[in-house]
């Protein structure tokens, strides 16, 4: 998974570059011109809504690879003000701004997944993921249809590589995630991280105080990392969690966030205690880890029915209000159903 660009939009002149980041991020994996045009118009859409609406804001871009299905995400993530009815904004022929009104309603048409959230006077999430192209044969499955995930992964500013990183690994029956947070920032932080991401990938359905035990030898000799590992078995609506050091992890049920214990310590260089535990993880229940870039002090029932939302649109939201900003951000937000 790779660090996320962002643009921040504020006048006219930004909505071409978001246009044409977007046009360039998908050529890097695609050469299909009308799925190319698809994203580019909606890119087009989300930063001219954020200049005409909500004044100012900024576009999240990343691609998304499970193995199997490649997809292009943005997120536009706004502070202005607001929509009081939703549906009759993403009508086509509905505008506030003396437009043709059809571009939250393009947008909704053109991604294949698709979901907004907004609260009169306090902003605007949206969220758009389009499939740039399955690989049929591929021998490692697509992220299975009872599961959603979203993720912010951004550097602090000044830095081109962030020290941050996280990954999901899927089967049939089972799911896990990891968030690294390589100590301080720059290249040094993200190769530490990275080591992590890849002793993670290598074998990601191990119980996860395993998993923190070969992260620690796998980041013997680095700067070394904080890291947080989670295992859901689907046939057994709990989830096993291990952490060492200042990854941040909760389950929220109707409202009510569930913290998870990690331990301190700095994997690749001191780690004293290796526990594993395991909590209660309902379906539909949205689960959310993150690394230090983020203040802890966020509760979900702050934002009515941000909880149901797409976990793309929880976690930009929690990074809209909650990211630190002098520091790489991660924020991995997921959900699954039982049916």
């Amino acid at each position: 998974m790779g660090t996320q660009l962002r643009f921040e939009v504020s006048e006219q002149s930004h909505i071409g570059a978001c246009r044409r980041a977007a046009k360039q991020l998908a050529e890097r994996y695609i050469t299909d011109e009308s799925v190319v045009g698809k994203i580019s118009i909606i890119a087009t859409e989300l930063a001219t809504n954020l200049t005409r609406h909500a004044g100012s804001g900024e576009l999240l871009l990343q691609v998304l690879d499970d193995g199997a299905l490649l997809q292009m995400e943005m997120l536009s993530i706004d502070r202005g003000p607001g929509m009081s009815d939703v549906d009759r904004c993403l009508k086509d022929g509905y505008s506030t701004g003396g437009t043709a009104g059809n571009g939250l309603g393009a947008i909704s048409r053109l991604s294949t997944d698709f979901d907004i959230y907004s609260i009169e006077n306090s902003g605007t999430i949206v969220f758009s993921r389009t499939t740039l192209k399955k690989d049929s044969a591929a021998t490692k499955p697509a992220t299975p249809a009872w599961f959603d995930m979203g993720a912010i992964n951004l550097a602090v500013a000044g830095e081109i590589e962030c020290g941050d990183t996280w990954r999901v690994a899927s089967d049939d029956n089972n799911i896990a995630m990891l968030v690294v947070d390589g100590l301080g920032h720059g290249s040094r932080a993200a190769d530490a991280s990275q080591a992590a991401a890849k002793a993670f990938s290598d074998i990601p359905f191990n119980a996860p105080q395993q998993s923190m035990q070969n992260l620690h030898k796998a980041l013997a000799g680095s700067r070394g990392a904080a890291a947080a590992c989670a295992v859901l078995n689907k046939q057994n609506p709990s989830v096993d969690y291990a952490g060492i050091g200042n990854i941040s992890s909760s389950v929220t049920i109707n409202e009510r966030s569930q913290g998870m214990v990690s331990h301190s310590g700095i994997l690749g260089v001191q780690m004293h205690t290796n526990r594993q535990f395991s909590y209660a993880w309902p379906s539909g229940s949205p689960m959310i880890m993150h690394s230090d870039g983020l203040s802890a002090r966020w509760t979900l029932s702050s934002y009515p029915g941000l909880s149901t939302r797409h976990p793309a649109i929880i976690a930009a939201m929690l990074y809209r209000d909650f990211a630190r900003k002098r520091d790489d951000v991660t924020v991995l937000v997921a959900r699954y159903r039982d049916r």
